[in-house]
């Protein structure tokens, strides 16, 4: 947390969102501590794997090696997501960059951050890509580069659809946009869902020289 929200935290308090204590961040200490791990596994089918990897049956269906996800989507995880997308509380994606910074040590080192772009129509809607923030918070923390190798071609709106549907609308959605070639890449991004936005993104990182394309999210639905 920067200097500046620190200070206006303490004019302009924030409520913790699982306990409503006062202060100058969104997840006191013990809210945060309460927040249910994902175990090492699959992404996939949830098979138990070591370092987050893809297993060995769903290796073939997808162009991620490793995906480690910190919480599970509901409850205080999911009230501190709607904060970093719809309230523009910096204060929340600096939380969840907090808690996801641990697992970049089951991840492969020298790696590049990218994030997942948001559709351009929401970034304007809401003022702000949080998966962009989110990356960023991330870089400072654990000394990474953050970097835009991945674009954003579609505007598809996924809430609630089927990973039929998804996969259908994010075909040819992204389009690698900086040099890749022997990259190891790490995609940044708040959910996974059915996880056919990082397969998209990873397809194309992959067709365009990516050495090893892996996922670092905050949470899984």
């Amino acid at each position: 947390m920067s200097v500046l929200e620190k200070l206006i935290g303490l004019y302009a308090p924030h409520l913790c969102l699982g306990c409503g204590f006062e202060g100058n961040r969104l997840l006191c200490d013990a809210c945060a501590g309460n927040l249910a791990k994902v175990p090492s596994r699959c992404y996939r089918c949830k098979a138990t794997t070591i370092n987050y990897s893809v297993c060995d049956n769903c290796r073939p269906k997808t162009a991620l090696r490793q995906v480690a996800v910190f919480t599970h989507h509901k409850e205080v995880a999911k009230e501190l997501v709607h904060s970093m997308k719809y309230e523009r509380a910096s204060s929340g994606m600096a939380e969840a960059a907090a808690l996801m910074h641990p697992l970049l040590g089951y991840l492969p080192e020298n790696s590049s951050l990218v994030h997942i772009p948001t559709a351009t129509r929401r970034v304007r809607q809401r003022g702000h890509d949080h998966a962009l923030l989110l990356a960023h918070h991330l870089s400072r923390l654990a000394g990474i580069e953050s970097v835009t190798h991945l674009a954003r071609t579609g505007q598809a709106h996924q809430v609630g659809s089927s990973r039929a549907e998804r996969l259908r609308q994010l075909q040819n959605a992204f389009r690698p946009a900086g040099p890749l070639k022997g990259k190891n890449i790490i995609l940044v991004d708040d959910v996974l869902t059915t996880g056919a936005t990082l397969e998209a993104a990873a397809r194309e990182l992959k067709r365009a020289g990516a050495r090893t394309v892996s996922a670092l999210v905050f949470a899984q639905a």
